[in-house]
């Protein structure tokens, strides 16, 4: 009797990722306090795809994992031309505005934490954006960038 040996093989990951958000979250109840962890990921492949996902876990390699499987799959395309986007794009979620500029070759990625992370994973090289809203919550800005990126239009 012949016997087979399967080894696992782990497939290379073709989307980088980055921790953009780790909290502490608890509830009560009337056992006590509930301790979890959230964490919001941002996973691309710098090559037009991105995506962003929170979740929470009873620890923190729980809720990294388990986040970064949901950014995977609520990835999304993004048009790159020139390194940049084709057009200027605005968007609001919740109380963060974020506004999205094109820029010329050579000028570099002029964006600040959160959208930095964001288009620097999708692979543009070439952006110019700004964060209008009051806000300074992460998740909320991460989705305001997601939410521009998704209006974007290829010119035909």
């Amino acid at each position: 009797m012949r016997r087979i040996i399967r080894k696992h093989v782990r497939v290379k990951d073709e989307f980088d990722s980055k921790l953009l958000d780790l909290a502490r979250v608890s509830h009560t109840r009337a056992g006590g306090k509930k301790i979890r962890f959230r964490a919001v990921m941002v996973v691309g492949n710098k090559k037009g795809k991105v995506g962003v996902a929170s979740a929470s876990g009873l620890d923190v390699a729980a809720a990294i994992g388990k986040a970064t499987r949901l950014a995977k799959k609520k990835a999304i395309e993004i048009p790159i031309v020139n390194e940049t986007i084709p057009h200027e794009v605005f968007a609001k979620f919740s109380s963060a505005k974020v506004l999205l500029k094109p820029q010329k070759k050579g000028r570099g990625l002029v964006a600040g934490g959160t959208v930095r992370v964001i288009c620097s994973l999708a692979g543009m090289k070439n952006i110019s954006s700004k964060v209008l809203g009051t806000t300074g919550n992460k998740l909320n800005n991460a989705m305001a960038v997601i939410k521009a990126l998704k209006q974007l239009k290829t010119r035909n």
